[in-house]
């Protein structure tokens, strides 16, 4: 079934947008396709190239997925491509893209000292 905003998904019965959204990202290799998809078209065997440990399999039910989530569109040459709302989506990710990596500092930075406590910071 589609992860689309209105139907249920993992975590939210009502379908809210941003549980759509986040039930279909969360998706093995979703993430990496969109990544690699990036730069501009690349054909099935290119991906799979791509993405060491990948099934074809598992790389056609993704890029269904995320065609039919309006993110992904098949080229006439079979390749594919971002759409502009594809596109968007790292812009939009740009954000927690920040967060994770202060996040990875600040336990690369921090004692690791089993049973430590974790510190609590506030939002900026």
């Amino acid at each position: 079934m589609p992860r689309i905003p209105g139907r249920p998904v993992r975590g939210s019965t009502t379908g809210r947008p941003i549980m759509a959204a986040l039930d279909l990202l969360g998706r093995r290799w979703t993430l990496r396709l969109l990544w690699e998809l990036r730069d501009g078209p690349l054909g099935p065997r290119a991906m799979l190239g791509a993405c060491p440990g990948l099934s074809s399999s598992v790389l056609y039910r993704r890029i269904g997925e995320l065609v039919d989530a309006g993110l992904v569109e098949r080229q006439p040459d079979g390749s594919y491509t971002l759409t502009e709302l594809g596109g968007d989506l790292g812009e939009a990710i740009s954000p927690l893209n920040r967060w994770s990596e202060r996040w990875a500092g600040s336990l690369e930075a921090a004692p690791s000292a089993p049973g430590r406590a974790v510190q609590r910071h506030r939002p900026r």
